[in-house]
């Protein structure tokens, strides 16, 4: 026999070696296929989430609640905000305060929006007929209602029967 004829298996000698950094690579690339697929997951919930909220922001229009308002006489007259207040309740808005502005030299009647929904303010305006100028908004998370309805001197030109 020739002592060089004797095959030399270096490929076993690495076989363990190579095989630990197979199994290695093989659960590296398994982890990152699961991260993958959950972070796929998410964006696409997030997606579905913001086009869904959009969806609302397109119907404005339609309410899940009743508009919650308060109605505030800034013009002095006895008996106006409680018979601005039965006309709109008789119309499903939901008056949950009546009592007197800061002042009663108001000259135009107002809407004051609280929650930055400013749909619920056009709404109690189409109701009225308060002119859209005269609605601002005032966003105060501290109120735990939509809008404020100030009531003017021009009540008498409002709708209220």
């Amino acid at each position: 026999m020739n002592i060089n004829s004797q095959p030399q298996n270096k490929s076993s000698d690495n076989f363990p070696a190579g095989r630990i950094t197979n199994v290695f690579l093989n659960f590296t690339i398994l982890l990152l296929s699961v991260v993958i697929i959950f972070l796929t997951y998410s964006i696409i919930t997030k997606v579905d989430y913001f086009s869904s909220n959009s969806n609302d922001k397109e119907n404005v229009g339609v309410n899940k609640k009743p508009v919650q308002l308060e109605v505030l006489n800034g013009c002095g007259v006895n008996g106006v905000a409680e018979k601005f207040t039965d006309y709109l309740r008789a119309g499903n808005f939901d008056v949950v305060n009546i009592g007197n502005y800061r002042s009663f030299d108001i000259g135009h009647s107002l809407l004051i929006d609280r929650t930055g929904n400013m749909s619920n303010a056009f709404k109690i305006a189409s109701t009225l007929g308060i002119e859209k100028n005269n609605i601002i908004q005032q966003v105060n998370k501290e109120y735990f209602l939509d809008v404020t309805l100030v009531i003017g001197k021009d009540y008498k030109r409002l709708k209220n029967n």
